[in-house]
C-alpha cells in the first residue's frame, strides 16, 4: 500500500499576515492543487490536512500548523499516523538561492539553511526526502534576508503563481507514478533559467 500514498507538505507560516509572503511558497502550492481538485482543506492535528487519489495514487496533503522552524514536528507526526516511510514524504518551499520560480526537484540532501527543512531533518532523523524548492529570489540587501522572505510577493509574480503551482503539481504526480529520477528530469528541466 505505501507505494500507492503519499505526504505531500508544503511550508509555509500560518496566519492571514504570511498569507502572501515568499516563505508561504508551499502552502500556495498545496491550495492550488485544492482548489484545482475542488476540495478543501480540514483541521486535524499539526495542520491542515486534504486528501486526494489521483488514479489509483493516494495523496494526503498537509500544511502544517506549527510555523515554520517547527515543521518536523507535524511531518513526523503524519508520517507515523499514515504508516509512510519519509521515501513516500515530499517536501514543497521556497529557496533564496534560485531565481523566482525556478523549480528544483531533488532525492534528499541539506536543508540549504531553510529552517523549515532543517527541522524536518532533526525530527525524521534523516535528509533522504524528495523536496521541490519554488525559487524566490535574492533581491534584498545584506541584513535584509528576513523581511525579504516574510514580505509579501509582488503583482507581477503572484501572477506567476498558477503555472508555478501547475508545474509544481504535475512534478509531484510525476514522481508518485515514475520515481524521483524521472520526475527530476522533468521538473528541473521544463523551467525558465
Amino acid at each position: 500500500m505505501s507505494d500507492r500514498s503519499f505526504l505531500v507538505v508544503g511550508l509555509g507560516n500560518i496566519g492571514t499576515e504570511y498569507e502572501n509572503t515568499r516563505h508561504n511558497m508551499g502552502f500556495m502550492v498545496l491550495d492550488a492543487w485544492a482548489q484545482a481538485s475542488n476540495a478543501v482543506f480540514t483541521q486535524a492535528r499539526y495542520g491542515d490536512i486534504l486528501e486526494l487519489t489521483v488514479k489509483g495514487r493516494k495523496f494526503t496533503l498537509l500544511k502544517p500548523s506549527t510555523y515554520m522552524n517547527l515543521s518536523g514536528n507535524a511531518v513526523r507526526y503524519w508520517l507515523q499516523k499514515l504508516d509512510l516511510p519519509v521515501e513516500n514524504l515530499m517536501v514543497v518551499c521556497d529557496d533564496l538561492n534560485l531565481p523566482f520560480g525556478k523549480l528544483r526537484m531533488r532525492p534528499g540532501g541539506s536543508d540549504g539553511g531553510h529552517n523549515g527543512l532543517k527541522n524536518i531533518q532533526e525530527l525524521t532523523g534523516t535528509q533522504n526526502y524528495p523536496r521541490i524548492r519554488i525559487g524566490i529570489g535574492h533581491d534584498f540587501s545584506e541584513g535584509g534576508q528576513v523581511d525579504f522572505v516574510i514580505g509579501e510577493i509582488s503583482p507581477e509574480e503572484k501572477s506567476l503563481i498558477p503555472e508555478i503551482s501547475k508545474k509544481v503539481i504535475e512534478g509531484i504526480q510525476s514522481w508518485a507514478f515514475l520515481g524521483v529520477e524521472k520526475a527530476m528530469n522533468s521538473v528541473n528541466c521544463k523551467t525558465k533559467e
